[in-house]
C-alpha cells in the first residue's frame, strides 16, 4: 500500500465527491495500492483500490476521476455481492465432495475450490461491466467532472493492451475492455448528458499528488547493504574497523554514581 498521508488524503476525497452523486448506500474507503497495473477494484462493504500504476497514465483528474466512478458504480450495483453469493454457493457445493473423500484429500479439496474464489471474485461479466460504465458516466456528471475523461482513460487502456500485453493481462481479465464497450459509453453521454458550460477537467492539487506519487516511484531502493548508514569510528578508539553491511551496535558501558 502507498501509505503517504497527503495522497490518501485527496484520494478519499476525490473518492467521497464521488460517492455523495451515486446510488451507493455503504459508506466507501479508497486505497492506493503500490503497482504497475492500470487498474482499481472494488470489494463489498464499499472498498475501493487504485493502483499507481491508474494515477500514472491519467494526465488528468477527470481520468482518474472516470475509473473510481466505474469502481463506485460496481459497488452500487451490488455486482461483487452477487459475485458473493455466487461464490458462497459454489463453496457450499465442495462439502459433500469433502466429506465423501474424507481425511486430507477432502480437505485438499476444500482448500482447492476455496483458491479458485478471490480471483473470481474480481471478475465481472460484460453486463456488469456495461451497467458501471452507464453509473459511472451519470456519477462523474454529477460530481461536476467532464464525463469524457472516462472514454479518455478507456481508451489509454485498451491502447495498453495491444502495446503492453503482458502488463495488462489481469487488467482485462477482471475489466474486459474493447473498441464496443467505448463506443457505447460515448453514445451514452451524448444521449442521457445534457451538456454543461462548465466541467471540471484537471485540478494542480491533482498534479501535485500525481507528481508526487512519481516521484515516490523513483526514489532509490534502500534495500542494497552499501546505502546504509553505516558507524565511522575514531582512530585509536580500539573499536573494530569499519566493515560492509549493516551498523553494528556500539557497545554501552554502564557506569554507576555512588554518593
Amino acid at each position: 500500500m502507498v501509505d503517504d498521508p497527503l495522497m490518501s488524503e485527496y484520494l478519499n476525497r476525490l473518492c467521497q465527491n464521488l460517492a455523495r452523486n451515486s446510488d451507493a448506500q455503504v459508506p466507501l474507503s479508497c486505497q492506493i495500492i503500490d503497482g504497475q497495473e492500470p487498474n482499481a477494484f472494488a470489494l463489498p462493504g464499499g472498498y475501493i483500490f487504485v493502483y499507481s500504476g491508474l494515477i500514472e497514465i491519467a494526465d488528468e483528474e477527470d481520468e482518474l476521476a472516470g475509473a473510481v466512478a466505474h469502481e463506485i458504480a460496481h459497488v452500487a450495483a451490488r455486482h461483487m455481492t452477487r459475485q458473493a453469493t455466487r461464490n458462497e454457493i459454489a463453496n457450499l457445493a465442495t462439502i459433500p465432495l469433502s466429506v465423501l473423500l474424507g481425511g486430507w484429500t477432502g480437505y485438499a479439496v476444500r482448500q482447492g475450490a476455496g483458491l479458485a474464489i478471490p480471483m473470481t471474485f474480481l471478475k465481472f461479466n460484460r453486463a456488469d461491466e456495461s451497467e458501471a460504465d452507464y453509473l459511472g458516466v451519470q456519477y462523474m456528471y454529477a460530481a461536476g467532472y467532464d464525463p469524457n475523461g472516462a472514454l479518455s482513460i478507456f481508451e489509454k487502456i485498451e491502447s495498453l493492451r495491444k502495446t503492453k500485453p503482458g502488463l495488462m493481462a489481469r487488467v482485462v481479465s477482471t475489466h474486459p475492455m474493447d473498441a464496443d464497450r467505448i463506443r457505447k459509453t460515448q453514445r451514452e453521454i451524448q444521449q442521457i448528458l445534457p451538456a454543461k458550460p462548465e466541467y471540471v477537467v484537471t485540478t494542480s492539487e491533482y498534479r501535485a499528488m500525481r507528481d508526487r506519487l512519481i516521484g515516490l516511484g523513483d526514489r532509490p531502493k534502500t534495500d542494497n547493504p552499501d546505502a546504509r548508514p553505516r558507524l565511522r569510528v575514531a582512530p585509536g578508539s580500539g573499536a573494530p574497523p569499519e566493515q560492509d553491511g549493516p551498523a553494528q551496535r556500539p557497545t554501552v558501558h554502564r557506569v554507576d554514581l555512588v554518593d
